[in-house]
């Protein structure tokens, strides 16, 4: 899905939904477009409405030209994610980038207290970002500081989950659906989780589903888009 502003025009404004793949940064993927608009409209802006993990998946919106304006309205609407939780571990990163540094039993969770522990997470909570985040510390990124061991000290924020719903239970995995506000971190929710079911937990998968209206769906396939830019341009 893209749209414009101008059909056709990207510099009169574009809005272009795309489906991240595993291992892009979300600023991979406004590189690669830029790169593919550069031979035909210059230094055309480009932006991306909200950070994607490199080991998640799914909807990014990218603004191009005009409707860059528009970043910050879409950052803070509601987001949607599909999630994979194996309890029974932690790691450093809270997901697969780190190694696994303490072990937990799991085997005392049910399905019953496993979502009766869910309930304290759902409304206004507080949570800490994960030292692996993009969030900055003085300046400077907070995984950039952990990744030289520094382990910059995270302080709590506010944010807003509206709904938690457990889509499958296979223990030591759990995949649940998450709808939430701007700046929640799926992966301290998943360390948070582990934590109050009296044991440790990870996030080991991560798609994202929604953003507001807009649907993964509709979201453009990186090597479709790059085919249909370069096409263009």
């Amino acid at each position: 899905m893209i749209l414009f502003k101008e059909e056709g025009v990207f510099e009169e404004g574009a809005l272009v939904l795309v489906d991240k793949p595993l291992k892009w940064t979300s600023f991979d993927v406004v590189n690669k477009i830029r790169w593919c608009l550069r031979k035909k409209y210059g230094k055309l802006k480009v932006g991306h409405a909200g950070t994607l993990d490199p080991l998640a998946t799914g909807l990014v919106i990218i603004c191009i030209g005009k409707w860059t304006k528009e970043i910050e309205r879409y950052m803070g609407q509601q987001k949607e994610y599909l999630a994979r939780i194996c309890l029974g571990a932690t790691t450093p990163s809270f997901d697969l980038e780190t190694e696994i540094n303490a072990n937990y039993p799991w085997e005392h969770i049910t399905r019953e207290s496993f979502e009766k522990v869910l309930l304290q997470f759902v409304g206004e909570i507080q949570q800490i970002p994960p030292v692996y985040s993009a969030v900055r510390i003085d300046g400077v990124r907070a995984y950039e500081k952990a990744r030289k061991g520094k382990g910059p000290e995270m302080l709590p924020r506010e944010v807003y989950i509206k709904e938690i719903e457990v889509v499958n239970f296979e223990l030591p995995y759990v995949e649940l659906r998450i709808v939430c506000g701007k700046g929640t971190y799926i992966r301290s929710l998943a360390h948070d989780i582990g934590k109050a079911c009296g044991s440790g937990g990870y996030l080991s998968d991560l798609r994202r589903t929604r953003i507001g209206e807009f649907q993964v769906e509709k979201a453009n396939k990186m090597e479709d888009l790059i085919a249909f830019l370069q096409e263009k341009a």
